[in-house]
């Protein structure tokens, strides 16, 4: 899974999904209730209910494939409540993929202009 960090988008799909679901079922997913196009290029990611495992889909202009990381311990997210399908950037995913859950942060302060 190589990709230009700054040109790749990821789109996170809010609900709990079947680890049973394979090529087929998740591009219906991205395709009907994202409302994406699965052959987009884009990094569609999915979650299972106890958030311990995540697929993503994506195409590399051959084909769909589909990646799965399952946790030994932990779990992905804390709290099924505060998700919600969205879009993030790479490094959002890797830190996801890590166990680390992006949020967005507020900055405590505001830029000096600098003219």
């Amino acid at each position: 899974m190589f990709f230009p960090e700054g040109q790749v988008r990821v789109f996170v799909y809010g609900e709990p999904v079947s680890m049973r679901l394979s090529f087929d079922g998740l591009y219906a997913l991205t395709r009907h209730t994202m409302k994406q196009d699965p052959l987009s290029g884009h990094l569609f990611t999915f979650i299972n209910r106890r958030a311990t495992q995540v697929k993503v889909l994506y195409f590399d202009r051959t084909g769909l494939c589909v990646w799965s990381k399952r946790l030994e311990r932990g779990r992905l997210l804390s709290n099924w409540n505060a998700m919600s399908s969205r879009e993030m950037d790479w490094t959002g995913l890797k830190l996801l993929l890590e166990g680390i859950e992006p949020r967005r942060v507020r900055l405590r302060y505001k830029k000096a202009d600098s003219s």
